[in-house]
This record gives C-alpha cells, structure tokens and sequence, in this order.
C-alpha cells in the first residue's frame, strides 16, 4: 500500500460530516485515543550548545542522492554521522511498540517467501526460486507487503495484529525509496476504517516525541504531528489546488476519460493516448496534490475514486472506497482500507491490474489461490500500512531514507 492525493470546501478535521456521519473519532473527544496523550517536548534553552530548532539532529549536514564514489556506511566516520539519525529510529520503533501494546495488540511475522508478491500493477517484486530435497524448483517471491499473510490470520482468528516488516521492492531506489523498507502494518478485526485515522495521530504524536523532536520536517515544509490533522476528500483536494471538478468526471458508469484529460492539459501535465482515467489521475495527483498535503499539520485525503480502491472496499456510494491515506509534509506516510472480502471482486481487481502490468511490463504475478480461499473465513476488518522509514526520516530531520536505514542494500554493478 503506498499513495497520496486530493476542493475548495474546507473540510478540516471532522469526519462526523458528508458519508462518515457514523464514526466520530475518539480523539475529537481525547487526545489522539485512549493511551495517555504524549507531553509535547519543551523548547531547549538557548545557549551556545543548544539547537535553535529544538531539534536534536538538525545539527548533521544533509545527506545528497548517493553516489558509487561515497564511502560505504560502515565506514566509522560515516556510520558516527548516522547513528543519531538511526537512535532516533529505534526509540521511534520502541514507543510504537507501546503503543499497540497498550490496546491489545499482538505483534506478528509474516513469511517474507510468498507465492505471490501482490497484485498492484506498479508495484515490481524480487523474483527467486526454492529447491525441495528432490531438486524441484517453484518460484517464489520476496513479499512486497506483508497484507495476504497478516489477513490469513484474521482470518485464523487473530484480532488485532501489527507487524514491522521487512518489505522488497523492485525498480525502487531514491530520496524516499529503498529496494528493502520497513513497513508497520497493522488491522482491526471487527472495527471501521476511520478508527486507523486515531492510531495514525496516535503514533505520530508519540513516536515523534520519542525521537526527541516536536514536528516533521521535509524539503523545507513542517508538520505538527500534536496538531489535529486536515481531513479532506479526495475531490475537494483536487477542487482546491487543481481548480479540477473531479466529481463531473464520475458521474456515468464509466470515468469521463476525455474530461480529465482536457483538465491534465490545462494544467501543462502531458497525456498519452494509452492514458486511461486512472493513469492521468494519478499524474494530476503527483504534480499538483500530493506536494501541498500535510503542511502545518498531518493530512488525512479519503474518499478515493472506486477505480482507485486497490484492496479496499466501497462505500454506500459506489463512486467512492473505503480508503485513506496520511500525508506530512507532502510525503505520503500511510495507505488506509475498510478491507474487502469478497474472494470474487478481489479476483476481478487482481486480474485487471495484472493484465495492465502485462501491458507495460511485459510481466505478470500470479495470485495467491490461497489467500483467495482465506477470505471466505476473513471477518470485516479495517487495515493499514505506513512507511516507518519515510517517518524516522520526517522525525528525526533525514534528507534521505539511508540515513536512518541500519544497513542500506549495496550498490550492485550493472549487469553484462
């Protein structure tokens, strides 16, 4: 799970509004939740030692795109530059910890080994292959999310789970990607999606603390994690910094493809004639929404377009999924579901994206049958997946994912 996204009508915090009248948070109510509410840390005097930002490791140069010629990491005098970065993680990953430990949470692992790596036709996986002790091989791959293995145990009984997973990723290397990330995941078993928006709060507020640091930071913008976030829908989003009435082009059974087109182009963003509604969606999305979410304060985007629901459900109006995503400091953080269940219209989704992978690629995954067969046993549920580096970065003041990434994956030659 990973995204961002998109309205003039100031929406603010309040999901007790519109389609969500049946869920008002708790911490509209309390601060972020029923778990003690985090002390926002004190200003530090200011004084020849102190740092003027309050945060503690504002003081380490940023980190460029990293190049063949830069030392390797553990190099001491690399890896001392570092560590303030990757202590701050690992406190982050303590209070997260805690956090779920205090509503009854059990902590799992998931098989990173699975038959298939997801279904999502831009996400590109790490292929390998096993040898029983006969010599016969099967293919597997290095899971891209830990979401089939976690859901099988929903539906084995489970309730409510997290899991800080290693996840691997193919054609994915930059400031904010890295071939092998660490994705927290974590359900509610029998609980509305709405109520991950109160974990999401929660998390900030206190991992943030942990790591010493009162906000969020990245290229230059600042969030306030103990702030309540910015709620807004997807089309008022696009409404807002796009000036694009996103809800004209939905009106039929099928997506106005040639409306939103003519609405890309007015904004200089160029279209291909093999663009379909969801691709040129996605670039609006890219160039003119995602970069002003989460500026002041975290922002939740909700109301994705059905065509957009990947592994989430629809709501009443079918125009619409149940499905969110968290922004700070125009970074995406999170990826929200009301998850659906129906085995049928999952295996639609999956072979309608692995036909347009097939398209683009040349490749496709297979499905996980097994997984397919688990939903019949799979209770309603609500899931989420947050991009912990993408966090520690914003948290401890990072400019590049491999500072606060323990051992980041060497740099291969390419191949003859």
């Amino acid at each position: 799970m990973f995204p961002e996204h998109k309205g003039h009508k100031r929406r603010g915090f309040s999901i007790d509004s519109g389609r969500h009248n049946s869920y008002v948070p708790a911490f509209r109510q309390s601060n972020f939740g029923r778990v003690g509410s985090p002390v926002r840390p004190k200003k530090m005097r200011q004084g020849r030692n102190s740092n003027p930002s309050g945060r503690i490791y504002s003081e380490i140069a940023p980190m460029s795109t990293p190049s063949p010629e830069r030392s390797p990491w553990w190099q001491p005098r690399v890896h001392r530059d570092r560590r303030p970065f990757l202590i701050g993680r690992a406190r982050m990953v303590e209070a997260a910890r805690a956090y779920f430990s205090a509503q009854s949470f059990i902590e799992v692992e998931t098989a990173i080994l699975q038959v298939s790596p997801g279904n999502e036709a831009h996400i590109s996986a790490f292929q390998t292959e096993m040898l029983d002790d006969t010599g016969a091989t099967s293919s597997f791959y290095l899971h891209t999310s830990p979401e089939f293995a976690a859901k099988k145990l929903l539906a084995a009984g489970e309730q409510r789970i997290f899991t800080f997973a290693h996840v691997f990723r193919n054609r994915e290397r930059g400031r904010l990607h890295h071939p092998e990330f660490t994705m927290l995941e974590w359900y509610r078993s029998g609980e509305p999606y709405q109520r991950l928006i109160e974990d999401c709060m929660g998390l900030l507020a206190r991992t943030v603390a942990a790591a010493g640091s009162r906000d969020l930071r990245f290229g230059g913008h600042i969030a306030d994690p103990f702030e309540e976030p910015e709620i807004l829908t997807v089309a008022e989003a696009f409404d807002r910094y796009a000036r694009i009435d996103l809800l004209a082009t939905l009106q039929g059974s099928e997506p106005d493809r040639a409306a939103l087109v003519a609405a890309a182009r007015n904004h200089g963003i160029r279209t291909v004639a093999d663009d379909n509604w969801s691709d040129i969606f996605s670039k609006i999305l890219a160039a003119k929404i995602e970069p002003q979410l989460g500026h002041g304060r975290p922002a939740i985007l909700m109301d994705y377009p059905a065509s957009e629901a990947a592994l989430a459900k629809l709501q009443d109006d079918k125009r619409f999924a149940e499905r969110f995503e968290l922004y700070a400091c125009g970074v995406e953080l999170a990826n929200g579901f009301g998850e659906l269940t129906d085995a049928a219209q999952l295996r639609q989704r999956f072979k309608t994206e692995m036909a347009e992978r097939l398209r683009i690629y040349g490749e496709a995954y297979p499905i996980d049958e097994d997984f397919l067969q688990a939903l019949a046993l799979m209770p309603e549920a609500s899931g989420i997946a947050l991009g912990f580096d993408r966090l520690a970065m914003l948290a401890t003041g990072a400019s590049h994912i491999e500072q606060v990434v323990w051992t980041p994956v060497q740099r291969g030659s390419p191949a003859r």
